[in-house]
């Protein structure tokens, strides 16, 4: 297996990814591509950015040794805290990278789209300290399952228009951003939450996540004195998880493993398992795999979870799942639920849905590391906006 990421100036990795997109949007691409190039090298923008993340962030973030869970499990679990970063999530490393870069450019306006509202928060977040008009598009049934983070972004100055069309989920209110996009793309940027659509999105979101695993890396040599037998994500758009596994992508020893949401049974439109279900297509920008028909329709899908209901995956971790570099586990709503009591209940931290996810299969996963083995899970958001919505779930009145 070769471990040369397959990644070029086309935004290809392996048979995956590429710009699949209106003709109108090709020229904003093109100047995304060519300033994300531009300034990863621009000193003045680096230090800007990377004093953002310490001062205003709070980077890094902690790997906290789990004490109890690696008593119970009888393996040494690290959990990477990206619940403890500002806005409560890894998503605000891409929004203010992408918001400082929408300076850069010039431009004054953003959109984004959100499904579990911690990428809207995050976006409206860096918009307010950067003084950037933002409108933010939801789904209506995610906006009803995330009204804590609806009103965060209200609150933050931002615009948030409520999506009606089809599944009222995050693939609707991406299809809404990118309408606002072509219609308004000389004034405007879009801030893709996850490493998907089209180049230059997926490297560029990828870029910014990395910090995630670059310090994950240095910590846990300082911690252990060696790398991790595995490392641990949920797996929606796959942007925590990218974030997390890119920098140990040449480093093949250590297990790479996603989380895909299992939702509520195996037919298509009962789960949002893009590599247990999916096939291979096109979607909203980039080739991936998708959860489609015989016919090529997309289908609709189905998480406890807003943040991992997106019928496709971004392209990178197609091609890792396509090369065996990574593998993807799908995890059910009963035992994303069963995640989430269970690092709450042992470690006292309430983690994200989608989080929840990666501890809902904690035990499956953790029988091909060995005694004493080291592992990494990424905590990629904390839970207070699940609270609520995990209480009606279990029948519990608040």
């Amino acid at each position: 297996m070769s471990t040369k990421n397959a990644s070029s100036a086309a935004g290809r990795f392996g048979e995956f990814g590429g710009r699949y997109v209106p003709e109108t949007l090709i020229p904003a691409l093109d100047q995304l591509a060519d300033a994300h190039r531009r300034l990863k090298r621009d000193a003045d923008f680096q230090k800007r950015f990377k004093g953002l993340l310490k001062d205003y962030v709070g980077r890094p973030s902690p790997l906290s040794f789990a004490a109890r869970l690696s008593g119970k499990f009888k393996r040494r679990i690290w959990l990477k805290r990206e619940d403890l970063n500002h806005t409560g999530a890894h998503k605000i490393n891409n929004a203010l990278g992408q918001a400082l870069m929408t300076s850069y450019l010039g431009k004054k306006r953003i959109i984004a789209e959100t499904g579990a509202g911690q990428h809207g928060v995050a976006t409206a977040t860096a918009c307010a300290l950067l003084g950037l008009e933002c409108r933010i598009y939801m789904g209506k049934e995610d906006m009803r399952r995330q009204l804590p983070n609806v009103y965060r972004m209200r609150l933050l100055g931002a615009e948030v228009v409520g999506v009606e069309s089809g599944t009222k989920t995050l693939k609707d209110a991406v299809n809404e951003a990118l309408r606002d996009w072509v219609t308004n793309v000389k004034t405007t940027h879009y801030i893709l939450g996850s490493a998907l659509g089209p180049h230059p999105f997926p490297t560029m979101v990828r870029d910014f996540q990395s910090v995630i695993g670059r310090e994950a890396k240095v910590q846990i040599k300082r911690a252990e004195g060696r790398l991790p037998d595995a490392l641990i994500a949920c797996v929606g758009g796959g942007s925590n998880a990218i974030g997390l596994f890119h920098p140990f992508i040449k480093d093949t020893a250590v297990a790479m493993v996603g989380v895909e949401a299992g939702g509520n049974g195996t037919a298509l439109g009962e789960h949002a398992a893009r590599f247990d279900g999916g096939s291979v297509g096109v979607f909203q920008g980039t080739r991936s795999f998708v959860l489609q028909n015989r016919d090529g329709q997309v289908e609709g899908t189905h998480s406890v979870s807003a943040g991992l209901d997106y019928p496709s995956v971004g392209p990178e971790h197609a091609w890792l799942y396509a090369t065996k570099r990574a593998r993807y586990l799908r995890c059910s709503d009963d035992q994303a639920l069963e995640g989430f009591h269970l690092l709450a209940e042992y470690e006292g931290i309430i983690p994200a849905m989608e989080t929840a996810h990666a501890f809902g299969v904690l035990p499956q996963i953790l029988k091909k590391v060995p005694k004493d083995g080291i592992v990494i899970v990424n905590v990629s958001g904390r839970g207070d906006k699940d609270v609520a919505e995990a209480a009606r779930l279990e029948g519990v009145e608040l």
